[in-house]
């Protein structure tokens, strides 16, 4: 029993001078200390077995076969610290100016154990230029995180600031897999999520046409509860309709709304839109019951698609009115955007909408726009607001039939 408390006393040592040195370790030492621990398994299943004179004399030799061990492990350590001194191994094809600031850094935090200089640091970040370079900066993340744990007592997080920065460096050099790593509320890289550094990452995506890239990035906004906010919905419902999504931009936005989020009028504006496009008369007006319950005053996008709604229920002396009340409340610099907007409704709004439609349906809508927008520019007229729009591009229209 003696001989089992004894090698479970050298285990325990052998144990804590690992985790004592253990950013110092390499795997060769590792493999060292392994083979002294498979000798003491060994050694402890022979002293069940039988009673040898190896036995006794190791039970007599316990003291000094522990301290035999002390001088190895810390002559090992020793010599992994002076391996480290010099030049520090990297794998991938950094750039020269992160690979030397990284040397720099790691020299300073985890050979000499003296805290770095902070404008090396933000060198670093600001001198990514691929992915090789990001990933230098998670390692100089890491070694400056666990240096302020053990030497500084430092245990709270880097500051937001610099989250976003990182998470900036990533978006821009597109090492996504690193920058959703930055959002993670549990990291080993002392960095602080915030849903700033979640913009970096979904304009990214917005600039690539990536909806499936905002997905995850929603999910990870979720798993590690950061806030939803109205610039994130700006960003959400513009990766929608620049990709064509209905279904995932009526998500969002109803999770938007329900997360108490309030939108901002370019939000609406693109969701209102989007409805009028594909002919969603419905959630036109819920749309539009939300946003004036929040904002009084229309925008040309929003008040195009109420006028667009009432076509669409063969309305037009009702979307004129829109149209007028928008024309008086626009400040003067803006109204001749009017005259813009109409010229789409009648060219390019028509086909858009008709070749969404259930080919059943295209005909009878068709017809029903080609009667209703004629009227609308009539009514007008009449309310006194003249303008010159092409009606000949919304008769014999490609993509309209006849």
């Amino acid at each position: 029993m003696q001989a089992l408390s004894n090698s479970r006393r050298l285990h325990r040592f052998l144990k804590s001078s690992i985790l004592l040195n253990s950013d110092r370790f390499n795997a060769s030492d590792v493999r060292i200390v392994e083979a002294l621990r498979s000798s003491l398994q060994w050694r402890n299943h022979s002293s069940f077995s039988s009673e040898t004179p190896f036995l006794s004399g190791f039970i007599r030799g316990s003291h000094s076969q522990l301290a035999q061990c002390a001088m190895f492990t810390m002559t090992l350590s020793r010599a992994t610290f002076s391996s480290e001194a010099g030049a520090v191994e990297v794998e991938g094809n950094p750039t020269e100016a992160v690979k030397e600031l990284y040397d720099k850094i790691y020299q300073s935090v985890v050979v000499k154990r003296t805290m770095a200089p902070n404008a090396w640091l933000w060198s670093l970040i600001e001198n990514c230029n691929n992915h090789d370079d990001i990933k230098l900066l998670f390692n100089t993340l890491d070694n400056l995180r666990r240096f302020r744990l053990s030497n500084l007592r430092i245990s709270s997080n880097f500051n937001e600031n610099l989250c976003r920065e990182v998470t900036k460096a990533c978006a821009r050099v597109g090492a996504l897999d690193l920058g959703k790593k930055t959002l993670w509320k549990h990291n080993v890289y002392g960095l602080t999520p915030n849903i700033a550094s979640a913009h970096h990452l979904l304009s990214y995506a917005k600039s690539h046409s990536d909806a499936k890239l905002m997905e995850e990035i929603m999910i990870l906004l979720k798993n590690n509860d950061l806030p939803l906010q109205p610039g994130t919905a700006d960003i959400v419902l513009s990766i929608c309709y620049n990709t064509d999504n209905w279904p995932l931009m009526n998500k969002y936005a109803k999770k938007f709304v329900k997360s108490g989020v309030k939108l901002r009028q370019t939000a609406f504006d693109v969701w209102m839109e989007f409805a009028s496009n594909i002919g969603d008369v419905e959630s036109i007006w819920k749309t539009e019951k939300l946003r004036s319950e929040s904002m009084k005053h229309q925008t040309l996008a929003s008040g195009f698609s109420c006028a667009k709604a009432f076509l669409l229920e063969c309305k037009p002396e009702e979307a004129a009115a829109v149209i007028q009340a928008l024309n008086q409340d626009l400040p003067e610099a803006k109204r001749s955007s009017i005259a813009v907007e109409l010229q789409k409704l009648v060219s390019e709004w028509p086909v858009e909408v008709i070749k969404r439609q259930k080919e059943e349906n295209k005909k009878e809508l068709a017809s029903s726009l080609q009667a209703d927008i004629p009227a609308m520019i009539s009514a007008l007229s009449n309310m006194g607001l003249e303008a010159s729009v092409k009606m000949e591009d919304l008769i014999g229209k490609e993509g309209i039939p006849s």
